[in-house]
Formats: structure tokens, sequence, C-alpha cells
């Protein structure tokens, strides 16, 4: 069966069994397993497993999301995730990035490492209640790693990723850009955020610097998802996952304080990690500001958390647009005022 790169579709076994003997990743006559992963809304995603015991996923770009409003972004994207795994092994921790094997660009899609079983979702973890402040640790320590060692390498980075159209689509326009036309008391704070976020190009932004991006293996946090990297406002990868530690504390009411405690720990130690870099000191506003944002953007935009009651949702939309009125400038602050109000 030989299919033809741009109607390859890796969710159908035949096609891509074809399409991986095609590209000369494994033997004519070899017959891998493979494994359609869910979870994502934005790709096809792929678990391949080879008699040998070499294992990778595979990640095709959707044109439109898999969503319930309409939310289309260009497949394009895949290729940029490609740039940031070969970027994100040499500024990581060690083992924190799988190796990128093979690209297609025809397809839209990439061929990664594996990560070992047994592993767990951070995501997963949290939500049962399994914190550990290790990998509160590690999670600080591997954004702050990136964001400061981008910038000392920024004359190579800053040229490679300074197209920031997949941060815009996949980010400012569903998270803030969206929640500001649903939130009229909201909009003017989201708007003006929105102008200066795009003035600040400091260093390598995740943009989706999130715990259900993260894989748990050996105790070691593997950080997964690139497709919104971009040369920008670090205040945004900040403000992005301290709103996951932030809104489970809302959602675990008997976990509260301990939530509470990781976020204040996570920043902390994000800070530490960045050390003197020039824009750090005006760093720590901003990021709140991104807080407050994605707390409403998680609740009223384009990808709200599933795991939140309506009830909650309204809940934690109240809040944080009565916050907006006045924004915290520190981060304990921010921490200690939405933990109060919940």
């Amino acid at each position: 069966m030989k299919v033809t790169t741009t109607q390859l579709d890796i969710e159908q076994p035949e096609q891509l069994l074809a399409w991986l003997q095609e590209s000369g990743l494994i033997e004519p006559d070899e017959q891998p397993a493979m494994q359609p992963l869910s979870g994502g809304v934005s790709n096809r995603t792929v678990l391949v497993q080879r008699p040998s015991g070499q294992a990778w996923v595979l990640k095709q770009a959707l044109e439109k999301l898999r969503v319930a409003v309409d939310w289309f972004s260009n497949p394009e994207r895949v290729h940029r995730e490609a740039m940031g795994l070969r970027w994100l092994t040499q500024l990581a921790p060690p083992g924190a990035i799988p190796a990128l094997v093979h690209e297609d660009h025809a397809a839209h899609l990439l061929v990664m490492d594996a990560v070992p079983q047994p592993h767990a979702n951070w995501k997963t973890m949290l939500l049962a209640g399994q914190l550990d402040s290790n990998h509160v640790s590690q999670f600080a320590r591997l954004l702050g790693a990136v964001h400061r060692r981008a910038f000392e390498r920024r004359s190579e980075v800053a040229p490679a990723f300074a197209d920031d159209s997949f941060f815009e689509s996949l980010r400012l326009e569903p998270y803030y850009s969206f929640t500001a036309g649903q939130l009229p008391p909201a909009a003017d704070f989201l708007h003006r955020l929105i102008a200066d976020t795009r003035r600040q190009r400091l260093t390598l932004v995740h943009g989706d610097f999130s715990p259900k991006n993260i894989l748990v293996y050996q105790n070691r946090l593997i950080l997964l998802d690139h497709e919104v990297i971009h040369w920008g406002d670090p205040a945004f990868d900040v403000g992005f996952s301290l709103t996951h530690l932030l809104s489970k504390a809302h959602h675990l009411p008997a976990r509260r304080a301990d939530f509470a405690a990781a976020a204040g720990q996570y920043w902390q130690e994000y800070a530490a990690t960045l050390g003197d870099v020039p824009w750090a000191d005006a760093l720590e506003p901003r990021a709140a500001r991104h807080t407050l944002a994605c707390l409403l953007a998680r609740v009223a935009g384009r990808s709200p958390l599933e795991y939140f009651s309506a009830e909650l949702r309204a809940r934690q939309q109240q809040i944080v647009t009565g916050l907006m009125q006045a924004p915290p400038q520190t981060i304990s602050t921010l921490i200690q005022q939405f933990i109060e109000r919940l």
C-alpha cells in the first residue's frame, strides 16, 4: 500500500506502516506495534514499538483542532516543534527532552524517542493529589534553565525562533483575545497585556509549559509538546504554568495549602535558577499579570480546564476579574490574594 504524504493519516495503521517502510525507518518486513495516544487536541499522536524494543512517538499536526469551537492552526507548527526539540536538548537539563528521530515536511509529522515505561503524566498525578516538592523543584529549574541559557545564546537562538505566529494563533488569540471578547470587564486588562507581550522579545518561550506536557520517569521530569515555542516574553511561561498549580489548589480544597505552597516554591526556585539576567527584576509584575490572564482564560477561553465544574469556573472568573482591577505586583501577593478568595 503506497500512501502519498499529503494524504497520510498516521492513526490508520495500514497507512502508517507503509509510511514507516517507505521512509526507511523500519525494515520492509517489519511489523511494529502501533497504538494511538489520546489527550491532545492539536495532533494525531501514535506510539510505535519495534520488535527490537525501540519505541517512538509520532506526531502529525492537525489543521482543525479537536475542540468544541472552531479553532484552526497551520500544521507547519510541527516543524517548529522539531526545531524546539533540537534546541531544547542543548538548553534544558540532561534527560529532560526526548531526542528527535525524523521529520517529514510534506506529511507535517515528526518522530521522536518515546519516554520508556513505566512513566506517569504529571497532571494526572497532581489531580490525584500526588504533589512532590522534588517534582515542583525540577519543574522550576527546567524552565529557569531554558530561559537563562537561551538568553546567553541569544545570537543563535533568537533568529531561529523569531516567528511567533503559532504563539499568536494557539495562545494569544484563543486564551487572551477570545476571553476579552467574552468578558468585557477583563477586556482592557487583556488587550494591554497582549500589546505588552508582543513588545517583550527577551528569551526562548516554551508557550505550553504545563503539567500535562510533563512525564515523570524514574522520578525525573521530561518535557513534551513544543509547537508554540518562540522568542518572546518569559513571563508568559511563568503565568501559564503557575495557573495549573493555583487551579488545582482551587479544585482540590483538601490540598489547597499544599498547592499554594508549591506555587510559591515554584516561583522562588525559578527566579533563583534564572539568576542575574538583565531583565529578571522587571519580570515578576508581568508574570503576575500573565497568571491572572491565564487563570481567567482557562475558565472562559477556547480551552477551559476540563476538570472544573461550572460552579468552579464561575467562581474563578469572579475572583480573577476582581483581582485584575488592582493587579498584584508580586507572585507571593497574587498567591495569597487568590487563595484567600476561594
